[in-house]
C-alpha cells in the first residue's frame, strides 16, 4: 500500500530489494544513526525543480532501524516493468508505513550520519511535515483530515476508507516506536 498524505492511497506492486541488503554491503560503523537520501538535481530534466517551493536538492532521512526494516525497499520498477521518470526512475525509496513524501524519487546520495537528517518538507513547513510522518489516522494535516483516505482505482465514487495506523503495518513496524509520543512525533 501506498498512502500519500493528501489523504489517497493505492495498492502498487513495487519491484525492488530490501534497503536492509544495500546497507549491509556499505558496512556502515555504530556510529551511523540515520540514513540521509538526497535526490537528483538537474533543473534542465526535472522543471520543477526551477520552483522555490522547496530548497533543492530534495532530502530525506530515516533512523537506522527504520532503513533496515524489511518493508523498507528501493524500487526500481513497478507493475512489472522498469521504473518510469515520474514515479522516481532510476532508484527510489519505499517506506510503506510511512507517507508518500518520504519515498524519496530519483535517488542520487545516500549517506550515513549522526545528526538526523532535516527533510525538504520538514525544512519548509515543519508545522505540516513532521521528521518521522508515520501514516497514523489520529494526526490530522493542518488543513485536512488523515482518518479516512481515497482509494485510488475503487471507483470514482466509492467511499472512503478508514486509514489504518502505521498504513496496515503496525504489527511489523509498532515496535520501533515504543514509548514515543506519536502525536508529538509526528
Amino acid at each position: 500500500r501506498f498512502r500519500c498524505v493528501e489523504a489517497w492511497s493505492m495498492v502498487v506492486p513495487w519491484v525492488g530489494f530490501s534497503l536492509a541488503d544495500l546497507i549491509k554491503r556499505f558496512q556502515p560503523t555504530s556510529k551511523a544513526k540515520y540514513v540521509e537520501f538526497t535526490t537528483l538535481y538537474d533543473p534542465e530534466q526535472m522543471p520543477g525543480q526551477r520552483r522555490r517551493v522547496l530548497n533543492w536538492p530534495y532530502t530525506e532521512g530515516l533512523r537506522m532501524d527504520e532503513a533496515m526494516n524489511p518493508l523498507t525497499m528501493m524500487v526500481v520498477g513497478l507493475y512489472g516493468e522498469v521504473l518510469p521518470n515520474q514515479n522516481g526512475a532510476p532508484l527510489r525509496l519505499i517506506v510503506p508505513w510511512k507517507y508518500g513524501f518520504k519515498s524519496i524519487k530519483s535517488i542520487a546520495k545516500i549517506r550515513f550520519t549522526e545528526q538526523r537528517p532535516v527533510s525538504s518538507w520538514e525544512r519548509s513547513a515543519p508545522r505540516e511535515y513532521g521528521f518521522y510522518s508515520n501514516v497514523n489516522p489520529t494526526v490530522d494535516h493542518p488543513r485536512w483530515s488523515q482518518a479516512r483516505e481515497r482509494r485510488l482505482g475503487a471507483g470514482y465514487f466509492a467511499p472512503k476508507v478508514e486509514t489504518k495506523m502505521f498504513n496496515g503495518y503496525a504489527e511489523q513496524v509498532a515496535q520501533l516506536y515504543t514509548g514515543m509520543d506519536l502525536r508529538k512525533n509526528f
